[in-house]
């Protein structure tokens, strides 16, 4: 699987200015789900219309607005398709054990 690179812009100090101030704008809240009356902690500033399409609104206030992972990944499936590496399992393996006897 060939990896896409990171746009550039992504490193701009405008971006991260601007990044960091949609977030406080939104008081850090995942706004999908605050639109759904779930409270969930954003980390991430999405384009509402894509950058690659309108580079014209990168920076643009209203096309901006803070995301979840989990509803970005909705935004994006196409970058969420990770195949588990070979060899490592993605579950826990449940052991069982006799208790210790009792003393009495």
């Amino acid at each position: 699987m060939v990896k896409k690179k990171v746009n550039p812009f992504y490193k701009s100090t405008a971006w991260l200015k601007c990044r960091v101030l949609i977030l406080e704008r939104d008081h850090y809240l995942c706004q999908p789900c605050f639109r759904q009356d779930k409270l969930t902690t954003a980390n991430t500033v999405h384009h509402i219309k894509p950058l690659e399409n309108h580079p014209e609104l990168a920076l643009d206030e209203e096309n901006l607005e803070s995301i979840c992972p989990t509803c970005h990944n909705k935004e994006h499936p196409e970058r969420g398709k990770k195949k588990p590496e070979k060899g490592k399992k993605r579950r826990a393996t449940v052991l069982k054990s006799p208790a210790n006897p009792i003393e009495f």
